[in-house]
């Protein structure tokens, strides 16, 4: 009796294993299984994000009428030549290769921004949109960099996560810089318009 009963445990338990809960997404081979493992990954995410970035803010800065604006993307260009290269430091320090990994979030702000170009006319109207496409592609960079600095926090890795604080302050500076470019002055002007 003890046999059977232990093999009905074993069979259970294989079961058990195998399903998914209903509505529980079911988690690649490759998925993390440990904090170490998704910071790695969110990494990988926003060094891709960067190095989009470095492609996508010229074109912004080409469909910009606005000094200002202009003088506020080319900043940030460079600020994200120089985020890039500190991610590749945060990759040192936890000794791994720099290596990115698509990021569909923000190659979709990146798209958005695209179409936005495409439904407004040049001038201040397209500036107030720029404006609006990079805040949002700030937002997302604020939220990623201050969960990787905490990750970086929790994991004890106090060096990278210094590194991370200062990006995430820069980020936090360009949204700033955006603000008052469109508080002061682009979209009064776009107001104007109607």
């Amino acid at each position: 009796m003890k046999t059977t009963d232990s093999k009905n445990a074993t069979t259970a338990k294989e079961t058990k294993k195998e399903t998914t809960p209903r509505g529980v997404t079911k988690p690649k081979s490759s998925a993390a299984s440990g904090l170490t493992e998704l910071f790695e990954e969110g990494l990988k995410d926003i060094y891709w994000a960067e190095k989009a970035l470095t492609k996508a803010l010229p074109v912004m800065v080409k469909n910009a009428s606005s000094v200002e604006l202009k003088d506020a993307i080319d900043n940030h260009l460079t600020e994200t030549e120089e985020q890039i290269v500190r991610l590749e430091e945060v990759f040192k320090i936890i000794g791994k290769k720099a290596t990115a990994k698509k990021c569909d979030a923000m190659e979709g702000l990146i798209e958005e921004a695209k179409g936005m170009l495409e439904e407004t006319e040049f001038g201040v109207v397209r500036d107030a949109g720029i404006i609006a496409a990079s805040q949002k592609i700030e937002h997302y960079e604020i939220a990623t960099y201050g969960t990787l600095r905490q990750f970086a926090e929790t994991l004890g890795i106090a060096e990278a996560a210094t590194l991370l604080e200062q990006t995430l302050d820069e980020e936090k500076g360009a949204d700033k810089t955006l603000t008052e470019v469109a508080v002061n002055a682009v979209n009064l002007e776009a107001a104007e318009i109607e």
